[in-house]
């Protein structure tokens, strides 16, 4: 049995690898013929007579899916730190997109509350509120890869945004789910704000120190070493109820834009050739590993899906109402500005990863049997081919304009 599970490892992630290449050239994304390939393998081993039962139930007791999905929410958002470049004249374009993601999280997030609340009649508002915000976050897992052959300013941009909408939403979905509980909501909002101060200047202080540790390290093995460290943080920081993912997003800044941040007397314990080394290596591993637990997570979604739920009329009603609640929601967060390439934008805000791994999060008090999974595979799927087809019209008007040059 062990050979049959290596041999379909090892085939998933080549043809992780080729859907990579089919997304490049067609903007198709990846996701989709992830989730696709998990669908086609579930019907392929009942064809071979293997009990689908039992492998689920396997997933479930080991709670595959969540682990895969913080796994990899971590080296998502630490890929995107160690991309992103901080200078006075960004300045603008991350207030622009750090207001963007936050305008469109809560439009979204109470829009989508009451539309939840009219479908489902004994669904309260805290309830809908935490169902919602998993649905009104934009996917960086999605976006990041997509992105890549855009304007310099547009990727960065895009990539601002959809971090952002990545950790706003997460840190909201946790504060709502502690705001329920049975206590005072002075005293919820007042240990939220505790908390978030505390996981700042605890992520600043560690990052330095992690930093200045390994810069110093003259064993070959140390890039691994980093990545367990930085999960044994967040897990820890989770486990104190503290916001984990900044401690990760902290550390990218730091690591990606040392120089602005070791300056004075902190200047002289820095050696930039060993730093920047680390560097260049730990981004690579992070987008392989990146990869491979993305691609597992998706696959095994698919693998898990119940496709008799995308025959629900109601299902479909509702996600139909929530897709429209999406792109009117990009469209308001963006009045305030003036953005090149608006309607394109407006398309790029897929869901996926992060949706999942939140609904996968809620606690039992919350959970509502009339909500059915099949919406967060509709809006994954509608979203994802909404933000294809806007890349894929920019990428024929360039055609057409270079057409004209020659």
């Amino acid at each position: 049995m062990e050979y049959y599970i290596i041999i379909a490892s090892s085939i998933i992630i080549i043809l992780s690898y080729l859907f990579n290449r089919i997304s490049e050239k067609s903007n198709i994304p990846s996701v989709l013929l992830l989730i696709l390939l998990g669908v086609v393998g579930r019907e392929f081993i009942g064809i071979l007579g293997v009990e689908k039962e039992t492998i689920l139930d396997i997933f479930n007791r080991i709670r595959i899916l969540e682990v895969l999905g913080t796994l990899g929410l971590i080296l998502i958002v630490l890929e995107a730190a160690l991309e992103l470049k901080i200078a006075k004249e960004k300045f603008r374009l991350i207030t622009k997109s750090f207001v963007i993601a936050l305008a469109g999280l809560l439009i979204c997030m109470f829009s989508i509350a009451g539309i939840l609340i009219f479908s489902f009649k004994n669904m309260e508002w805290s309830t809908a509120l935490v169902y919602a915000t998993p649905l009104s976050i934009i996917s960086s897992a999605i976006v990041i890869p997509s992105v890549v052959n855009l304007d310099e300013e547009d990727e960065e941009f895009h990539i601002y945004e959809s971090t952002f909408s990545d950790i706003l939403g997460i840190m909201i979905f946790y504060f709502l789910v502690e705001l329920a509980q049975p206590t005072s909501n002075v005293i919820v909002l007042g240990d939220f704000t505790f908390s978030l101060v505390i996981t700042i200047v605890t992520s600043v202080i560690l990052s330095y120190v992690l930093i200045y540790i390994f810069q110093n390290m003259e064993t070959k093995v140390k890039l691994f070493l980093m990545i367990g460290v930085l999960f044994l943080l967040f897990s820890i920081g989770k486990l104190m109820h503290l916001s984990s993912l900044l401690i990760i997003l902290v550390f990218g800044l730091i690591l990606n834009n040392y120089k602005l941040f070791f300056v004075g007397r902190l200047k002289k314990y820095l050696r930039p050739l060993a730093i920047e080394n680390i560097r260049e290596a730990f981004l690579m591993i992070t987008i392989e590993s990146a990869f491979v637990v993305r691609t597992f997570f998706f696959v095994i979604f698919g693998f898990s899906i119940a496709l008799s739920t995308l025959l629900d009329i109601k299902v479909a009603i509702i996600s139909a109402a929530i897709i429209a609640v999406i792109y009117i929601s990009r469209f308001l967060s963006f009045l305030p500005y003036k953005h090149d390439n608006l309607k394109r934008a407006i398309a790029i805000g897929p869901r996926g990863l992060i949706t999942l791994l939140l609904f996968y999060s809620i606690p039992e008090e919350f959970k509502f049997e009339g909500f059915k999974s099949g919406i967060l595979l509709f809006v994954i799927i509608v979203t994802s081919l909404v933000m294809t087809s806007g890349l894929i019209k920019k990428d024929t008007k360039n055609d057409g304009e270079i057409s004209e040059v020659e």
